[in-house]
C-alpha cells in the first residue's frame, strides 16, 4: 500500500511517497514537480528501511546501573525516574538548574514547541537550541533586515545566486528548482570555497577566502550602486538607510579587496552587474555563513543585496513567507518573573522571534562547567549529541561528565547517549505524526502522517514530552491524549484539523500565494520599510548597517596564530548520505567510509609528499584528529576541507576536536566552527 506523508530524515521536510507491505515499511520516494529521471537523488531516502529497521536502533528504555553498564527499564521506570529528578532540583535547588538541548533531529515545529512547553510551565527558562549554529542565527540577521525570512522562487528565476550552499546535498527540492531554472537559460552565479558540483556548471563562480563573504557582499553593493543599477522605485519606497548603506559600501572597492578575499576583480565585477541587471533574480544563502564569526554581519551585507536589486518578494525572487496562524504553544507566560536563561548575554538573539527562544547552545556547556551564570545540575538532551556536533568537543563531553542526571532521546545510541543516566528510544519520522516548521511558516500546511508502528518499544517524541509533563505535575497543561487532539488545538486559528491534511496530502493552503506584499503590509521591521540602516541594532550597540565600523582582523578561529597554523581549515562537507551526525551506523550508507577524507590542493601536498589515502594530522590550538589525504583541486591552494560529521562514528575523526568555543559572534553566540587555521602534518 503507499501512503504520502514527509521525510523528516534531515531538515528540509521533503513530502514522499511510502510503500507499506504487511505494516513494515519498504520503500519511499521523494516527490517533485520534475519527472523522476530529473529529481535529484536522495541516497538516505534509498536507505529508509535500512535506518527504520537497523538492529542499532535504540528499541526500549535504558537506565545506568551503579557499575556503569546500562539495564533494560520499562517506560513507566525510565519516566518514574526522569520526572523525580525534575521533582528534586524543583525543590531542593530551582528549576532553572535544569536545561532541555534540543538538536536538529526532532524538527523544529510543534516538537520545539512541546519541549518548551514542558520546561515553561514547569519553570526553567532553559529549553536551548542548536540554532547558533544552524540557520537561525543567518534568520535572525534576515529578520533585522527585512523581518522575515524569505525563500527563494528558483524554479521562475532568471538568475540565480547560491551564496554558500550546494543544495544536492541538503535541500533537493531546491536543487531540483536550480537545475529546472538553469535548464531553461537561467544564469548560475556561486559562491563557495569549494568547487562543488553546483559550482562547475555555473556562469561565475567566485572561489572566496573562508570567512569573508562580508567583503565579498560590501563589494558588490559598492558595484551595483556605483554602476546606478540599483532598484530606484523599490528602495525609494520601501526601504531605510539607503544614503548610509552607500557611503559605507563606498569604502569597499573592489580592485582593493578582491585579490585580498582570492578573487579576480572583473570575476566579481561581472557576478555584481549580472545579478543586478536581470530579473528576476533569486539569491540562495546557506549553511556555508553559518558558524561562522562574522554570521551576522555578513549575511547582514548578503541581505541588503535584495533589497538593493528589488527583489524581495517578486515572483521568481526571494518571496516573504505568509505564516499560518496558529494557537501559542509555548507557555512562555508560565516562566517566572526575573529569571534569566542561561544564554542571558545574547539578549538580541533570544528575542528577535516570537517562538525561536534559546538557541546559544554553548552556553550549556558555560553553566555546566564554569557555572555561569549559573549552574546546570540536569539535562535533557532531545534529538542532538552535543558531544560531537558543539565545538571544542573536548569541552562539551567534559561538561556532559560533569552533569549530575543526563537524559538523552535518540533513535540511536551515539557519543553523547553513552554518557547518559538514562536513554530513552525515540520513534523515526516515519513512526509518527507531526506538524513540521516547514509546514507552519508557510503555506501550504503538509503534514508528517505516521505511516507505521513504533519500531519495538520506541514512543514519538510528542509522547515522551507530554507523558514526563504528566508525571512531573502538569496534567492540565498536557491533557492531550493524542498528537492529533494537540495538533487541532494549535491549527484551531488557520480552521485546519489533522483530518483536512490527511484528505489532502499535498498540502492545505490557508491563503493563497501572494507577491509584493509589503506594497499593503509593509514588512515586518520598526520601520515598516527593508532596512538598510537598523536603529535598533545601533541603540544596542552594534553596526546599524554591516560594516559601518570596519571590517575585524581575525574573523576565522586561531586566526592570530597563522604562522604556526597557517593553513585555513574547512568544515565539509553536507554528506546527502547523512544529516549531521546521523545514520553512520547504516552500512548501505558507509560505502567502506567513502567521504571520510580531508581534501588538500596538490601545491600545500608537495611539500610533505603527500598522497591519497596517506593519514595526515590535523592540529589546532585546540586539539588533534587523524584522517586519510585526498589530493584535490576542489579547494583553494592555503586552505583543506575536512570531513565533517564522523566523530561519531570514530572519535579520532571527530573534526569539533579542533574548533574553538572560547571565541563567539557578539549578537548571536556563533563559534568560529566553520573556519579556522590549521597545521596538516603527513603521519609517518
Amino acid at each position: 500500500m503507499k501512503q504520502d506523508t514527509v521525510c523528516r530524515m534531515c531538515s528540509s521536510c521533503c513530502p514522499v511517497e511510502v510503500e507499506v507491505v504487511a505494516g513494515k515499511l519498504v520503500s519511499a520516494q521523494r516527490k517533485s514537480f520534475l519527472n523522476k529521471d530529473k529529481r535529484s537523488p536522495c541516497l538516505k531516502l534509498q536507505a529508509a528501511a535500512d535506518i527504520v529497521y537497523s538492529e542499532k536502533r535504540l528499541t526500549t528504555p535504558l537506565i545506568r546501573k551503579k557499575d556503569g553498564a546500562f539495564r533494560q527499564a520499562s517506560w513507566d521506570e525510565a519516566l518514574d525516574l526522569v520526572a523525580a529528578r525534575f521533582q528534586h532540583y524543583k525543590k531542593q535547588i530551582h528549576p532553572e538548574a535544569v536545561g532541555w538541548l534540543r538538536g536538529m533531529a526532532a524538527d523544529w515545529g510543534s516538537p520545539w514547541d512541546y519541549a518548551n512547553r514542558l520546561m515553561n510551565c514547569y519553570g526553567s527558562p532553559n529549553t536551548i537550541g542548536n540554532g547558533s549554529i544552524c540557520f537561525v542565527a543567518r534568520e535572525m540577521a534576515h529578520t533585522y533586515t527585512y523581518g522575515t525570512m524569505a525563500f527563494a522562487e528558483a524554479a521562475k528565476a532568471r538568475c540565480i545566486l547560491v551564496w554558500g550552499k550546494h543544495d544536492a546535498d541538503t535541500a533537493l527540492g531546491v536543487a531540483d528548482a536550480i537545475n529546472h531554472a538553469v535548464s531553461n537559460g537561467a544564469k548560475l552565479i556561486v559562491v563557495d570555497p569549494i568547487q562543488t558540483p553546483l559550482a562547475q556548471k555555473a556562469d561565475i563562480w567566485l572561489q572566496i577566502k573562508p570567512g569573508h563573504d562580508g567583503l565579498l557582499a560590501m563589494t558588490m553593493i559598492n558595484e551595483i550602486i556605483s554602476q546606478d543599477l540599483q532598484d530606484h522605485a523599490f528602495i525609494e519606497g520601501f526601504t531605510t538607510g539607503f544614503d548610509q548603506l552607500q557611503e559605507v559600501a563606498s569604502r569597499y572597492a573592489i580592485d582593493t579587496i578582491a585579490p585580498d578575499i582570492w578573487l579576480d576583480p572583473h570575476q566579481v565585477r561581472e557576478a555584481a552587474r549580472l545579478y543586478a541587471s536581470t530579473k528576476p533574480a533569486c539569491l540562495i544563502d546557506g549553511n556555508g555563513l553559518d558558524m561562522q564569526l562574522d554570521i551576522f554581519q555578513s549575511t547582514r551585507a548578503v541581505a541588503c543585496l535584495r533589497g538593493l536589486t528589488g527583489n524581495i518578494d517578486r515572483p521568481g525572487g526571494d518571496v516573504l513567507p505568509q505564516p499560518i496562524p496558529l494557537h501559542p504553544f509555548q507557555a512562555r507566560d508560565r516562566l517566572p518573573v526575573g529569571v534569566p536563561p542561561i544564554t542571558a548575554a545574547y539578549p538580541l538573539f533570544n528575542t528577535f522571534s516570537e517562538s525561536w527562544g534559546n538557541q546559544v547552545q554553548s552556553c550549556v556547556a558555560d553553566a555546566i562547567l564554569d557555572q555561569k551564570p549559573y549552574g546546570l545540575k540536569m539535562l535533557v538532551v532531545q534529538a542532538g549529541n552535543p558531544v560531537v556536533t558543539m565545538a571544542d568537543s573536548s569541552r562539551a563531553h567534559r561538561a556532559m561528565e560533569e552533569l549530575e542526571f543526563l537524559v538523552v532521546i535518540d533513535l540511536f545510541m551515539t557519543r553523547t547517549a553513552e554518557l547518559a543516566d538514562v536513554i530513552l528510544p525515540a520513534a523515526g519520522c516515519f513512526e509518527k505524526t507531526q506538524l513540521n516548521r516547514a509546514a507552519t511558516r508557510n503555506n501550504p500546511i503538509i503534514l508528517q502522517n505516521q505511516v507505521i508502528e513504533p519500531v519495538g518499544q520506541s514512543w514519538p517524541d510528542w509522547q515522551i514530552v507530554f507523558e514526563l509533563g504528566r508525571r512531573i505535575g502538569l496534567e492540565q497543561d498536557f491533557p492531550w491524549q493524542s498528537v492529533e487532539a494537540a495538533i487541532d488545538e494549535q491549527l484551531a486559528p488557520a480552521g485546519v484539523t489533522v483530518e483536512q491534511l490527511r484528505q489532502n496530502p499535498e498540502g492545505v493552503r490557508v491563503e493563497e500565494l501572494r507577491h509584493e506584499k509589503y506594497r499593503q503590509d509593509g514588512f515586518a521591521t520598526p520601520s515598516g520599510k527593508f532596512e538598510f540602516f537598523s536603529r535598533r541594532l545601533q541603540e544596542s550597540g552594534f553596526a546599524g548597517v554591516p560594516y559601518e565600523d570596519g571590517f575585524q582582523e581575525n574573523v576565522i578561529s586561531f586566526g592570530e596564530q597563522q604562522e604556526e597554523f597557517p593553513l585555513i581549515g574547512i568544515s565539509g562537507r553536507r554528506d546527502i548520505r547523512f544529516t549531521n551526525s546521523q545514520y553512520r551506523t547504516i552500512p548501505a550508507l558507509l560505502k567502506g567510509e567513502e567521504g571520510c577524507v580531508v581534501d588538500i590542493h596538490p601545491l600545500d601536498a608537495a611539500p610533505q609528499q603527500i598522497g591519497d589515502g596517506d593519514p595526515l594530522q590535523i592540529t589546532t590550538p585546540k586539539g588533534t584528529i587523524t584522517m586519510p589525504a585526498r589530493v584535490s583541486s576542489l579547494v583553494h591552494p592555503g586552505s583543506i576541507r575536512i570531513a565533517w560529521g564522523w566523530g561519531d562514528y570514530n572519535p579520532v575523526y571527530n573534526l569539533n576536536t579542533l574548533t574553538d568555543d572560547d571565541v563567539r559572534n557578539p549578537i548571536t553566540g556563533t563559534p568560529g566552527q566553520r573556519t579556522f587555521m590549521c597545521r596538516v602534518e603527513k603521519v609517518r
